[in-house]
């Protein structure tokens, strides 16, 4: 082994190999990726990183390398020495003649290595899985054996695009002036949107940390210091429930600017997210965006269209609020519909905020749904908590057929709605009503799910559209119905529009404030806001959210004296950058770009983390575990 590393070093890497290597001597390092033994010779394919090689074992070039050939086994680690040579040809039974032995599926397949020479690194245990590029492996055996599932090209091709993302964000960034500065991992707890993972201090007997959710009120002091244009590529935790595209840590690329307005963020991170995509898949998105610029659409009208915050513009199929014209008809003969129509008739109801609304979708024809298929939608929507689906589908005379809404429907609301709706014979008109909040979301996730359906977008992946969007002013505030009270929609320290501030305290559902969503195919890739820099401005926030002086000094005490001791205007964003790894990868679960991602239950199935620890270790940090053993 001494004479491979320590004489013969790597001439290539195992995907560079090509026609005008042959007749040169070449080093290779890598793993047995498979075996075939053709009697004569036996025909290695040696994987890296980077590719494959073949490599074949000639006794008539070397016995003793053929001879030590015939105990390699998947998974093995070997170096080898040898000479280039051209594949050539061999004889087809099939076409009865002689054809090319290259192999078209490699990019090393016109050439293969005769080997003069060869060490065994380290032998291997039979594999739990094969090393392939796509297995049936089951995910919890995957994530076991992680670090065989690394060497798979779909797993390292993602975390080269990682990579890539990671080096074209530093490079640009710090181009436009901006310093990469850390902040802590271990601060205090302060209130947030998520919920912190607690750490207990050893040397203060009762007392915690909390493991930073984001570095928002440290960014902001920098801003404070003077220090003007930050990022950080930055690890941020949070124990919330999982999801595909969420993990309990997780990456972001954190900005923070001052002496900027709305417009100035935006700029700087459309040209970032242009830097990326060139560098990741070598995609110029100037020819979806020749202005440079990504559109934008405000919250409400995201919400009124698509039901969220986070529309997904690759396809059509737009909500419509049908709540006003279902009041003007008294519920248009529809028993569900009725209540809705009289509480906003009789006032019950704000028509800027209500609590209860009507939306409709149509279905195109096109789609082919039958009967069965509308039964589906309507288990899917009873999934996410809604009470059933109302739905009619339209005959050639306008009328609604296959739904019981067909009984009791008025003529002149039925016309009405087929044609504020435009649709038309064959179309498929699907209903929700109820909770606004829970309207929505049934609705957002049917129109995806429609659209899979329907193959408008694909199941996982891209498909090679880039639909980038800004939803802007959103509001500041949103109510919580559990507690009858105010609560920031986003955080406290967001600048409310300035036409806003005169409905702090008499109409706080109104205000509008200067955060802003970056949504690509409909994922969220990044969030931020304009934030507050003026003390009495943030007075006023905290009296409308119910904190009082002596609470917000105790909360945010450091960052409040930041502001009074000379506040930049300034803005930030936090971009997800998992999720952007996600979807240049044309993953469906960002576990996939995750080197050692946790499963949905927040463990570590190679580690066994989360584990016990010791009643010796409990008692040093002065904490009791009411677990039973």
């Amino acid at each position: 082994m001494a004479r491979f590393i320590d004489e013969l070093k790597r001439t290539h890497d195992c995907n560079a190999v090509r026609v005008d290597d042959i007749d040169n001597e070449v080093v290779l390092f890598g793993w047995v990726a498979r075996r075939r033994d053709h009697g004569s010779l036996i025909f290695v394919d040696l994987r890296d990183r980077e590719g494959c090689t073949q490599i074949v074992f000639d006794p008539e070039v070397n016995k003793e390398a053929h001879a030590q050939a015939e105990a390699l086994r998947p998974e093995w680690v070997i170096g080898i020495r040898g000479k280039v040579r051209s594949r050539g040809e061999q004889f087809s039974k099939k076409h009865d003649k002689m054809v090319s032995a290259a192999n078209p599926n490699m990019d090393t397949g016109e050439v293969e290595i005769a080997i003069e020479e060869i060490t065994v690194f380290n032998q291997a245990k039979t594999p739990a899985f094969e090393i392939e590029d796509k297995i049936d492996t089951k995910e919890d055996v995957r994530l076991q054996y992680r670090f065989l599932d690394l060497r798979r090209k779909p797993l390292q091709d993602a975390l080269k695009t990682r990579h890539k993302l990671n080096h074209a964000t530093r490079n640009y960034l710090t181009d436009q002036g901006c310093l990469e500065i850390e902040t802590p991992f271990l601060v205090k707890y302060t209130p947030g949107g998520a919920r912190n993972f607690l750490v207990p201090s050893r040397s203060g007997a009762g007392k915690f940390y909390a493991l930073a959710e984001s570095p928002q009120l440290f960014k902001q002091l920098f801003m404070v210091a003077g220090y003007e244009r930050y990022f950080q590529i930055v690890r941020c935790f949070r124990d919330e429930d999982l999801r595909v595209d969420r993990q309990p840590e997780f990456t972001q690329i954190d900005i923070e600017l001052s002496f900027v307005n709305q417009d100035d963020i935006f700029t700087l991170v459309e040209g970032l997210i242009f830097k990326i995509w060139k560098a990741a898949l070598d995609i110029d998105l100037t020819e979806l965006f020749p202005d440079g610029k990504f559109p934008r659409m405000k919250f409400d009208d995201s919400m009124r269209d698509y039901g969220n915050d986070k529309p997904d513009t690759r396809f059509e199929m737009k909500h419509f609020d049908i709540t006003e014209m279902v009041t003007e008809h008294d519920g248009g003969g529809i028993p569900f519909f009725a209540p809705i129509a009289e509480k906003f008739k009789s006032g019950a109801y704000r028509k800027d905020l209500p609590e209860e609304i009507v939306k409709a979708m149509v279905i195109p024809a096109s789609a082919g749904f039958s009967r069965a298929d509308g039964n589906n939608l309507e288990k899917y929507a009873k999934g996410m908590g809604a009470g059933g689906l109302a739905r009619a589908k339209l005959a050639p005379d306008g009328s609604w057929v296959q739904s019981p809404l067909s009984k009791s429907v008025t003529d002149k609301f039925r016309t009405a709605l087929n044609e504020h709706l435009g649709a038309k014979e064959g179309d498929i008109i699907i209903f929700q009503f109820g909770k606004t909040s829970m309207v929505h979301t049934v609705m957002a996730n049917l129109r995806v799910h429609v659209a899979k359906k329907m193959g408008l977008i694909p199941e996982t992946g891209h498909d090679n559209k880039w639909n980038f969007l800004w939803v802007v002013e959103p509001p500041l505030f949103e109510y919580d119905d559990d507690h009858k009270t105010w609560a920031a929609a986003h955080h406290a320290f967001t600048r409310p529009h300035d036409e806003s501030l005169k409905l702090l305290e008499k109409d706080p559902g109104k205000v509008l404030c200067y955060r802003y969503d970056i949504v690509l195919n409909g994922f969220e890739i990044g969030g931020g806001s304009i934030r507050l820099h003026n003390r009495d401005v943030q007075k006023r926030v905290f009296q409308t959210l119910g904190i009082g002086e002596e609470e917000a000094q105790e909360k945010f005490g450091f960052l409040l004296s930041g502001l009074e001791h000379g506040a930049p205007p300034h803005g930030g964003i936090a971009l997800g950058m998992d999720r952007i790894a996600m979807l240049l990868a044309g993953s469906d679960s960002i576990r996939d770009v995750i080197a050692f991602p946790k499963t949905q239950k927040g463990t570590d199935l190679m580690t066994n983390a989360p584990g016990t620890v010791s009643p010796e270790q409990l008692a040093e940090l002065n904490i009791r575990s009411i677990q039973e053993s």
